[in-house]
């Protein structure tokens, strides 16, 4: 039994300055001639380093993964949190002193992650507040912080706050699915702004 080879059906030369209709004669053939291979040498090499480095950045970036340690991970769990945070209660005035000036704005905890670490992703614990004026330069300004804190969530709630409570232990699977879950979260509450 004789099987019949199928003919490769014409190509258009990639080489800018030809674009002529050629057979290819191997597989892979992206130029009509030698003469057009060479002229196009000098954008296959740029895409080929391209490529190169992005595959060594992408390489990079796993070890880095693969080093980071439960404290790395809790600092992104907390950047992303406060993210979301920020972007829940953007447009809203500090919940401290009640600005709404034009100032940078943070993600500010009313129970303190060193005073109720099991608080800190707690949403009701950490509210906007003014970044210089109250959370730095009067330590969270907690006079303030919780009358606004009652008009915001209620008496019961502040209390279940300033109340006691289980310590809690994130695994590095939970601070990198919290992680996710806060990203996507502030990505969706940006996307609705913006529509």
């Amino acid at each position: 039994m004789i099987i019949e080879r199928k003919q490769p059906k014409p190509k258009t030369c990639k080489n800018p300055a030809c674009r002529a209709s050629f057979v290819p004669q191997r597989l892979g053939q992206a130029v009509c001639s030698p003469k057009c291979g060479l002229a196009i040498k000098d954008v296959n090499q740029a895409k080929a380093r391209k490529s190169l480095a992005q595959v060594g950045r992408a390489e990079i970036r796993v070890r880095k993964e693969k080093l980071k340690g439960r404290a790395d991970h809790l600092k992104g769990t907390q950047r992303a949190f406060n993210a979301w945070i920020r972007a829940r209660d953007a447009g809203q005035p500090c919940i401290s002193c009640g600005t709404t000036a034009d100032v940078q704005y943070c993600a500010g905890h009313y129970r303190t992650t060193a005073a109720a670490p099991e608080l800190r992703f707690e949403p009701l614990n950490v509210n906007l507040q003014c970044n210089r004026n109250c959370n730095m330069g009067k330590s969270g300004n907690l006079l303030g912080y919780r009358p606004g804190l009652i008009q915001k969530i209620g008496i019961e709630a502040v209390e279940w706050l300033e109340g006691p409570h289980e310590a809690k232990k994130y695994t590095v699977d939970e601070l990198k699915a919290m992680t996710a879950d806060y990203r996507a979260k502030t990505k969706e509450l940006k996307k609705g702004l913006a529509a």
